[in-house]
C-alpha cells in the first residue's frame, strides 16, 4: 500500500513538472520563419531545459508593452475604449472579427482613426483546432479580405490571433504559410469571465514582464474602467505602451518568448523579490 502511494505520489509530481514546463515554454509569438511544431509541442529535451533553465535578469529585457483588445467592434464599449485609449495617449492593437467589423465598419473605422491598430481575429471566430487546414485559410482569408474593404491595415495581413487562443501545429503552419505572425500574450487576466476592475488590475500588475502583450476583449466595462490606474502603474515603473507591430520591430522572438517577470506594486514601482522569471 504504502509503495502505491509513493508511486502515486511520484507520478502527480511528474505531471505537475510536464505542466509546469509547457507553461513555461508557450508561446507569446509564433512568427513566420519560426518552427511551429516545435512550439506547438515541445519535446522532452526542451520540457527539461525550461524547467532547469535559469531566470532571466530583468535588466536584460525592454520595459515595452503593448496592449491588445479582441473581438468586435461593438456599440457603446468600444466607443468608450476608445476615448479612454486616446486620453491616456496609449496605442493599441485591435484583433477585430470580419462578421463583426462588417456589421459596426463605421467603428472599425474609429479604431483606425485613433491611431491604433487593425489585425486579423478571423471573419467568424470559430475554434480553428477543430478545422482543417482549407477552413483555417479561408477563415484568415476572408476576414482579412472584410477588414481591408473597410479599413485598410497591413497588420490586417501580417498578424493573426487564433480565436480562444486555440491552435494545434497544424494551424500554425497554415498561418504561416498565409504570411502571418500568430500573435498570443504573455498575460491574460480573464476580462472574459465576470471579474472585476480592480481584480483585472491586481493581476496584470502581480504578472507583469518585460516585454509584454496583454490579451484584452473590446466589450468589457471593467477593462475601460481599470486602464487609467494601469497604465499609471506601468508608466511609473519604466513602461512604453506600443503596438503590436512596433514592438515585433524592436525587439527578438526570443525576448518576447522568453520575458523577465518584473512584478509591480500598486504604485507602480517593482516589487522587491520579483525581478526575475
Amino acid at each position: 500500500m504504502a509503495a502505491l502511494l509513493v508511486a502515486a505520489g511520484l507520478g502527480n509530481g511528474a505531471w505537475r513538472l510536464w505542466l509546469k514546463s509547457g507553461d513555461l515554454l508557450r508561446p507569446v509569438v509564433v512568427l513566420r520563419r519560426m518552427d511551429a511544431a516545435a512550439l506547438a509541442q515541445p519535446s522532452l529535451g526542451a520540457r527539461l531545459a525550461a524547467l532547469g533553465g535559469a531566470p532571466v535578469p530583468a535588466t536584460a529585457r525592454p520595459k515595452l508593452i503593448a496592449l491588445t483588445f479582441d473581438d468586435g467592434p461593438y456599440p457603446v464599449t468600444t466607443p468608450l475604449l476608445l476615448q479612454t485609449l486616446r486620453d491616456l495617449r496609449v496605442p493599441a492593437t485591435f484583433f477585430l472579427i470580419g462578421r463583426d467589423a462588417e456589421q459596426f465598419p463605421d467603428l472599425a473605422r474609429a479604431i483606425a482613426a485613433g491611431g491604433h491598430e487593425i489585425a486579423d481575429h478571423t471573419l467568424t471566430h470559430p475554434n480553428l483546432d477543430q478545422l482543417d487546414a482549407a477552413a483555417v485559410a479561408k477563415e484568415l482569408r476572408d476576414g482579412a479580405a472584410v477588414l481591408d474593404a473597410i479599413v485598410p491595415d497591413p497588420a490586417e495581413r501580417t498578424l493573426f490571433r487564433p480565436p480562444h487562443g486555440r491552435y494545434t501545429a497544424a494551424t500554425l503552419r497554415v498561418a504561416q504559410a498565409a504570411g502571418y505572425d500568430t500573435i498570443l500574450w504573455s498575460d491574460d487576466p480573464g476580462d472574459w469571465r465576470a471579474v472585476t476592475g480592480p481584480t483585472l488590475r491586481a493581476h496584470l500588475l502581480q504578472h507583469a514582464t518585460a516585454p509584454e502583450i496583454v490579451l484584452l476583449h473590446s466589450g468589457r466595462m471593467p477593462t475601460i474602467a481599470m486602464l487609467p490606474a494601469l497604465v499609471t502603474d506601468f508608466r511609473r515603473a519604466g513602461y512604453t505602451f506600443v503596438t503590436v507591430g512596433t514592438l515585433l520591430r524592436t525587439t527578438t522572438p526570443e525576448q518576447l518568448n522568453r520575458p523577465a517577470r518584473t512584478p509591480l506594486d500598486a504604485s507602480g514601482g517593482t516589487d522587491p523579490g520579483g525581478e526575475r522569471l
